[in-house]
């Protein structure tokens, strides 16, 4: 099975981050990398994560979507 879905993370300013910290590998489906991101995102905005993008291939499919709750 492919891993087609991947997360984009950005930074504060909407850059683009990579890092250690954050997985390099995609999903085989848009339901796991949703999954991933529901268990994940108070790590990955401790990691200084502030918004994500889904993309499917090189496609976004939404995003970006702030980490934070909203006020």
């Amino acid at each position: 099975m492919s891993a087609d879905w991947t997360w984009l993370f950005l930074d504060a300013h909407g850059n683009p981050m990579e890092s250690d910290a954050l997985p390099r590998s995609g999903f085989p489906t848009q339901s796991d990398a949703e999954n991933y991101l529901g268990e994940a995102w108070r790590e990955l905005l401790a990691a200084g994560v502030e918004s994500v993008s889904l993309r499917e291939n090189d496609a976004v499919v939404y995003g970006p979507m702030s980490l934070r709750a909203a006020e």
